[in-house]
């Protein structure tokens, strides 16, 4: 083994002949694009076949390894085009048995090289630094270059004259980018409420601008102490840190992979040739919830997901399902957000009464990593990118701040312009969203849809929206106490279907996202068609909107997640089926006009059905036809009214019936009998 403390001569030896034997190639080829591209990534794994001691030193004395290859690339005189000096960045990356998790660095970490995954939360501007300082006597003109280190003392002295008469030329020096970033532990990663653990990190050179906040990172750095903030101050005794990169790499999966053996894969492919697959992950997802088998059903789907893909001209099609839990108080809405987010390889929890907007997207932060102007902060739907976020108290969120979600729940991104900073945060996330309705509970005499304290456009993004009522059924009450004093006395649930532990389905999801990517069949796609088709059919005839392109989509993305609940590669006819019979129970529970008793999506994406819409529509043409006859008479005839009515096709019965509930409502007042006036006109 090479002591460290030897001769930096010996270890520069040992790296010239392992990039003579084994990187020469990566360096003949760096030359060519050099300085376009200016580093060489070395796997740490060649290093340690070639040099497991040289490997070890790495480690632990990086400065010293890292300077001795720099120095080893520099004895092979490469000739670069005009006689610029080919000075490649080296960086190691796989360090596979030194990964750390990021609340664990401690200080017997410091100056060695430690490795760690984790999510981008900000990033400053870039800086420059000096890396060649030149310096200029005033008496004697003599020029002095330095090469700047961490411990530099700039010289007072000339060296020549030894007057103190030096001055810095900034137009002569060499600098070099620099940029400070955070990163903040893993969502998933964190268990038990533990707040995420966070760290600064210092990226030179052409790491800067490499990684954007909300990435999922992998680093490969140099723990440092960082210098006192007001180093003239006493002897500073506390200091905090930060790491020096040397490596860094996009985590581009938008499900955070989770380590699956060759023992888990065996179970998981098992459990998809499974014939009740469906009904194991139905009971397993929120077990301890009674009922409810529908909700749990699109839960399920939510969790895998749809198939990512682009239409022609490149855009690109959602693939993230959002549900809304719309239901009375104390019936577990609550609790299905908490057991998905236990069961979510990456998933975020906020309740809507402490959110704004700000913490939902992207905050505007004085920067303390920068030159302390403004910085972006990430918020809880760019953290949980490529997972899942749960809402709670959703009609709590302030209508401004909900007005945020509508480009990431249809795109997946967020355009932010904030403190004179324009930029786009990648959010592709499903959301799952629980609120109460408008009046504390459910009216089962009116429209569901009318209830909800949504607007319309939001409501729209959803992809399917679960009314929970609470029904007065005594023989379900009975079952749904016995399941919960059952639970609180220990008793174990029996349950007809096997259940599998939340971190083998977890392992189960992850393996179906990175795995499958299901495609639509012939007989699938026709199943759809003629499902959408019949029902626009069917609004037309009524004059309403059955159903609109936006939902069809949706139909596909279920039909596309139930197919990777087993794994498959294509979607069946079986997938059309349920993702048809899931849109239908959400249909006919909150898009059906009972007036008419017809499917109406306008009675969510404008918030009232085609029949309340038709009777708003001839109350305003009664009004009209009153202020019309007001503009001639001094008071308007109702039976004059009624019959002008009738030539806009409103028949006598309903003409008196709005005239009634105006004189009702207060809106206009009988003069005297048979004659009307406009209250205020």
């Amino acid at each position: 083994m090479i002591k460290i403390e030897a001769d930096i001569g010996s270890l520069q030896a040992v790296f010239s002949d392992f990039f003579t034997s084994i990187h020469k190639s990566k360096l003949n080829d760096l030359l060519v694009v050099y300085p376009d591209k200016k580093s060489i990534e070395i796997d740490y794994a060649d290093l340690e076949k070639f040099d497991p001691d040289l490997a070890d030193n790495l480690i632990t004395s990086p400065d010293i390894v890292l300077e001795a290859a720099k120095k080893a690339i520099e004895s092979l005189n490469f000739i670069l085009p005009g006689g610029e000096k080919f000075e490649p960045n080296i960086r190691f990356f796989n360090f596979l048995t030194q990964e750390i998790l990021i609340e664990d660095l401690r200080s017997k970490n410091l100056n060695e090289i430690v490795c760690f995954k984790g999510v981008i939360t900000r990033r400053a501007e870039p800086l420059h630094r000096i890396k060649i300082a030149v310096y200029k006597c005033q008496v004697c003109d003599t020029e002095f270059r330095l090469f700047v280190t961490k411990n530099f003392n700039p010289p007072k002295r000339c060296d020549s004259c030894k007057k103190i008469a030096l001055q810095q030329s900034d137009d002569d020096s060499s600098f070099l980018d620099i940029q400070r970033a955070e990163a903040q532990e893993l969502l998933e990663r964190v268990r038990g409420g533990a707040p995420s653990a966070k760290i600064e990190l210092l990226m030179e050179d052409d790491l800067v601008n490499s990684i954007s906040p909300g990435d999922n990172v992998e680093v490969v750095g140099i723990l440092r102490l960082k210098p006192p903030f007001k180093p003239k101050q006493k002897q500073e005794l506390i200091y905090s840190r930060y790491v020096e990169v040397v490596h860094i790499k996009s985590l581009k999966r938008d499900f955070e992979e989770i380590e699956i053996s060759k023992d888990d894969e065996k179970q998981i492919l098992d459990l998809s040739r499974n014939p009740n697959i469906e009904k194991v992950l139905v009971s397993s997802v929120a077990p301890g919830v009674y009922g409810h088998n529908e909700v749990k059903k699109a839960l399920v789907l939510q969790l895998f997901g749809g198939t990512r893909g682009k239409l022609m001209g490149g855009m690109k099609i959602r693939d993230d399902i959002h549900i809304l839990l719309i239901g009375d108080p104390g019936i577990a809405k609550s609790r299905f957000l908490q057991q998905v987010g236990e069961i979510a390889p990456k998933s975020i929890y906020v309740s809507g009464k402490s959110t704004t907007s700000a913490g939902l997207t992207v905050a505007a932060e004085k920067d303390d990593l920068g030159d302390g102007g403004w910085t972006l902060k990430a918020g809880a739907l760019v953290l949980a990118s490529g997972g899942i976020a749960q809402i709670d108290e959703f009609d709590k969120v302030a209508d401004e701040d909900r007005a945020s979600l509508h480009e990431v729940m249809e795109s997946g991104q967020i355009s932010v312009a904030k403190a004179g900073i324009v930029a786009k945060f990648k959010s592709k996330t499903a959301i799952l969203a629980a609120a109460n309705p408008k009046y504390g509970r459910f009216d089962q005499n009116k429209n569901l849809a009318d209830q909800f304290a949504i607007s319309p456009t939001l409501l729209s993004r959803f992809d399917l929206i679960f009314p929970i009522v609470d029904i007065l059924d005594e023989e379900k009450d009975s079952k749904l106490a016995q399941h919960i004093l059952s639970a609180h006395m220990g008793v174990p649930q029996e349950s007809e279907d096997k259940i599998v532990d939340k971190e083998f389905l977890r392992k189960y999801i992850a393996y179906s996202r990175t795995h499958s990517h299901p495609i639509l069949t012939q007989p699938a796609l026709e199943k759809i068609k003629d499902f959408y088709v019949s029902l626009r059919r069917k609004g037309q005839d009524t004059g309403s909107v059955a159903i609109t392109p936006r939902y069809l989509e949706g139909l596909v993305r279920l039909a596309e997640a139930n197919s990777k609940t087993r794994l498959s590669s294509t979607v069946d006819e079986t997938d059309a089926d349920l993702a048809i019979s899931l849109m239908e129970y959400v249909m006919k529970q909150v898009m059906i006009d009972r007036a008419t008793g017809v499917f109406d999506v306008d009675t969510v994406a404008t918030g009232k059905p085609k029949s309340e819409r038709d009777k708003l529509e001839k109350i305003d043409t009664i009004l009209q036809i009153i202020k019309d006859h007001l503009s001639r008479e001094d008071v308007a005839e109702v039976e004059s009214v009624i019959s002008d009515a009738a030539s806009y096709g409103i028949d006598d019965k309903n003409a008196r019936r709005i005239i009634s509930e105006l004189l009702r409502k207060g809106e206009i007042y009988e003069r005297e009998h048979g004659h009307i006036k406009l209250v205020g006109g």
